[in-house]
């Protein structure tokens, strides 16, 4: 065997042992294959008739929306399928500016960039905003991409304890010496559906001169009087300086991030935020779904404003059943079980009684922490709700979960 084979073949060992480790400790991640569109009810391979989806992040119903169905189509016949260009050589077309501004005119913010995803949002904000004389103060459960972010950028790195307001003051004093200081926060920790206390993020913020970053990936469209986010429910969008959102959740469903706040910083992203400057433009049905997601939600709150009681049936049905739900009254609803397989098992049984949900284990969460997601939308009706709480009982004591 040459060097060149032995090499090769060694990798291949260290792989298969990194697979197997997964699978013996019940954290393998399958991908069951849906064979139509998104939405409250599916048709998955190897299962018969509709299945009632309660996992997607289609919080609107939006995803398959007859009106932003055809705006895509519309887009895809007047302005192609893509752009074969990043944004400053010939990939920027009306319609990126047309919803640029309207995500900006939603936020109630100066400026807006659009993102291929929210993750490259995140991913390209901190470099180009702090440099090594500032602090960035991060909550330690935040997701992935501001984690990676984070790690892009020079800046001194805080990170402080889930949600406590008596620690980030302890990192704000901590960092006073710093240039600029950034507090960085989800709105809405998306594995427990808990919402950020930005009231007294801002609070501290103000009282120690520091600015206020929220990613609202499962905020924006729904949450608040408006839909606006985690800022409008808790009244505080003239004190958070700079919004990370998605395209790819609640507005359509698509694909794409992007970037609010303050004209000057979004002119500098297009200048220096490399995910930006080095990715393809979103490509014209994308943009086309997404405008017209947003027209709805800026013409009309009524789909935003239908979550609340929905997602209350759901906590408050399996809640008196035994079950341990995370979160508030958030549409992310955790059924908590703690051990990966039996999340993994549970699972497995509900999509036999006609209801897809996902068991999320480590490295997705703690170890020690696997749920369930469930996650509510605006297209479920009462009837679905009720019929997924049935599935859950009736799986809880088959694993002896509930009594």
């Amino acid at each position: 065997m040459t060097a060149y084979a032995a090499a090769a073949q060694a990798v291949l060992s260290v792989l298969e042992s990194e697979l197997d480790a997964i699978r013996t400790a019940g954290t393998w991640k399958g991908e069951r294959v849906i064979t139509s569109q998104q939405g409250p009810r599916i048709s998955v391979d190897g299962s018969r008739g509709d299945i009632l989806n309660f996992c997607a992040n289609n919080y609107l119903g939006l995803s398959n929306h007859p009106e932003v169905v055809k705006a895509g189509i519309d887009a895809l016949k007047k302005y192609g399928a893509g752009l074969s260009s990043v944004r400053f050589i010939c990939g920027t077309q009306s319609i990126h500016k047309n919803l640029e501004e309207k995500l900006a005119r939603f936020h109630e913010r100066e400026d807006c960039i659009l993102y291929a995803s929210c993750f490259d949002a995140n991913a390209g904000l901190f470099e180009v905003l702090l440099g090594p004389d500032d602090a960035v103060l991060s909550d330690e459960l935040n997701h992935a991409s501001i984690i990676d972010g984070i790690r892009l950028c020079r800046a001194k790195r805080f990170r402080y304890k889930h949600m406590d307001l008596n620690d980030l003051e302890e990192k704000l004093k901590e960092s006073r010496s710093s240039r600029m200081r950034l507090v960085v926060t989800d709105g809405v920790f998306s594995m427990d559906g808990d919402v950020a206390p930005l009231q007294g993020i801002c609070d501290l913020a103000e009282q120690y001169g520091a600015l206020v970053f929220i990613d609202e990936c499962h905020a924006t469209g729904f949450l608040g009087p408006r839909g606006r986010g985690t800022d409008e429910l808790l009244g505080v969008m003239d004190r958070v300086h700079i919004v990370n959102s998605t395209l790819g959740k609640a507005l359509g469903g698509a694909a794409g991030g992007y970037t609010v706040g303050p004209k000057a910083l979004i002119e500098l992203l297009r200048q220096r935020s490399r995910p930006y400057l080095f990715s393809n433009s979103l490509p014209p049905p994308v943009v086309g779904c997404a405008t017209r997601a947003v027209e709805l939600l800026l013409a009309s709150n009524e789909i935003a404003q239908s979550m609340a009681a929905k997602t209350m049936r759901f906590r408050n049905n399996m809640t008196q059943a035994g079950f341990t739900i995370s979160g508030t009254a958030h549409p992310i609803c955790p059924v908590m079980l703690g051990d990966a397989r039996l999340a993994s098992l549970m699972a497995d049984d509900m999509l036999k009684l006609g209801v897809y949900v996902i068991g999320f284990s480590y490295p997705v969460v703690p170890k020690g922490k696997a749920r369930i997601r469930v996650q509510i939308s605006a297209a479920h009706t009462d009837e679905d709700i009720d019929r997924a709480v049935d599935a859950f009982i009736q799986t809880g004591r088959k694993h002896g979960v509930i009594s």
